[in-house]
């Protein structure tokens, strides 16, 4: 699937976090460090035995709020567009691979698996390959080539490989692409076996979209499946791409997973997002929190389910807008970079804790130590409220001699040791039930419990505790 690699995140945060951290500090505050209060997800699908991915869009790895997420909530990164035909060998022989080996450096030094995607699509080919003149015979080597110029780069750093990408039409039969008539239906058994040649150890699989629930596409790509496996063809797993519509989830998704890994397969939802018209409210927001804990409950009902990977992971990054006109707000983070009631749908799937639900009038708060080196730290602030807010203002103390150095999503001042939070501009409005975040960086690498956090002059009860 196509991954908008353009739309800039509003107020991109340019203070970064320091060394071992992410990026060395420097400047100070824009738009949110989004990081949840939860445990990570990767940590809360590890407990599970799956993998929780993103598909990562690798322009934004220059920003510092889209890295602070991207390198500590997911287990798996795909990248969006950087290995597809186009971008890798956009004229023939000649291979371009900067940006594809960024994001496998990225993920290789955030402890992160690479799902490769795509090898073979009809999309974003380059016109040499969508519009050439081939002799008979040609294209099959071109193609087989290509696979294996690509694997065989990176043998041994990606776990899979989407290696035929939407080869089916709706009604399952195969998608009429210029591999099909120029090579025929074995093309992808061709596909396959270049790439098993070129990497034994990656995990080989077919993705496409509409699969997700029974029906006569996912029926089609089950007999392709079959017939491949039949024929000793080298076939490891099966993606379900599941570009969902509100409230559209298919009841039959668990029982689709389940009938492609009692074949042995490993399943995976390969491309989650769920779009919405706009503008959104609260209740659509809680009608897609309730389709996102669906499709995360039904991989982890199936054993065979390897993990699900977020298409994007907030909506000021989403392919959503562009290709379908007035609908979006389709991830877990919103364009602020604020945890939605999806990622906390999310958090509760993968066996995590529900999020907070202060009485009205009260407030819950959760104070993190993000990072830590010697000579600083980042600390990232949740509050969330029992009711609805048009302006913050949180207050809470440091220890002696720490001072706080830089901040993002908020205006924040100091006077001794107590520290005074304000909204900004865009995120002062916070409904009941709902999260406000900042974040901000000291001058210390002291380790500190979470003080007494107050909300417009109410004292937070700390999460995980209960009220005193």
């Amino acid at each position: 699937m196509f991954f908008h690699p353009g739309r800039t995140p509003r107020g991109v945060v340019v203070a970064a976090l320091a060394a071992v951290a992410l990026l060395a500090p420097t400047g100070q505050a824009g738009a949110a460090d989004s990081r949840a209060a939860a445990p990570p997800l990767r940590e809360l699908a590890a407990e599970s035995g799956r993998f929780l991915g993103l598909g990562v869009n690798g322009p934004l790895l220059d920003q510092a709020n889209y890295t602070a997420v991207a390198g500590t909530e997911f287990s798996s990164l795909t990248p969006g567009n950087e290995m597809k035909w186009g971008s890798v060998e956009p004229t023939r022989g000649s291979y371009s691979w900067a940006g594809a080996d960024r994001i496998v450096d990225y993920a290789e030094a955030h402890d992160q698996e690479v799902h490769g995607h795509t090898l073979v699509w009809h999309s974003q080919l380059p016109d040499w390959v969508a519009n050439g003149t081939f002799a008979d015979g040609e294209l099959r080597q071109v193609m087989t080539d290509h696979v294996a110029t690509e694997v065989g780069r990176y043998a041994g750093r990606i776990a899979r490989w989407d290696v035929v990408n939407e080869p089916l039409n709706e009604d399952g039969t195969l998608r009429d692409t210029v591999f099909l008539r120029e090579i025929g239906p074995d093309y992808i058994a061709d596909a396959l076996r270049a790439a098993r040649a070129a990497d034994p150890d990656a995990r080989l699989y077919i993705n496409d979209y509409n699969t997700d629930g029974l029906g006569a596409k996912s029926d089609g790509m089950y007999e392709l499946v079959t017939s491949l496996l039949d024929a000793g063809v080298p076939l490891d797993g099966v993606g379900f791409q599941a570009h969902l519509i509100l409230g559209q989830v298919p009841a039959s998704m668990e029982q689709n997973l389940r009938r492609f890994a009692d074949l042995g397969l490993e399943v995976a939802v390969t491309e989650l997002d769920v779009r919405m018209q706009l503008p959104s409210d609260a209740a659509k927001l809680q009608q897609q929190a309730v389709d996102y804990g669906a499709v995360v409950g039904a991989c982890v009902a199936v054993d065979g389910c390897a993990g699900v990977t977020l298409w994007g992971f907030t909506d000021a990054d989403s392919w959503i807008p562009p290709t379908f006109p007035g609908q979006g707000a389709a991830l877990p983070w919103d364009e602020n970079y604020q945890p939605k009631p999806a990622y906390h749908a999310i958090v509760e799937a993968l066996g995590g804790d529900p999020a907070p639900e202060p009485e009205p009038g009260s407030c819950v708060a959760d104070y993190r130590v993000t990072n830590r080196w010697n000579a600083g730290s980042t600390v990232d602030v949740r509050v969330t409220t029992g009711q609805p807010i048009a302006g913050w203002t949180v207050t809470f103390g440091l220890p002696v001699g720490e001072s706080v150095v830089s901040s993002w999503n908020t205006s924040l001042t100091q006077s001794g040791t107590t520290v005074t939070a304000r909204n900004v501009s865009w995120n002062g409005t916070v409904g009941a039930g709902g999260t406000l975040g900042f974040g901000f960086q000291t001058n210390s690498g002291a380790v500190n419990a979470a003080p007494v956090l107050s909300l417009n002059g109410t004292t937070c009860t700390t999460a995980g505790q209960a009220p005193s």
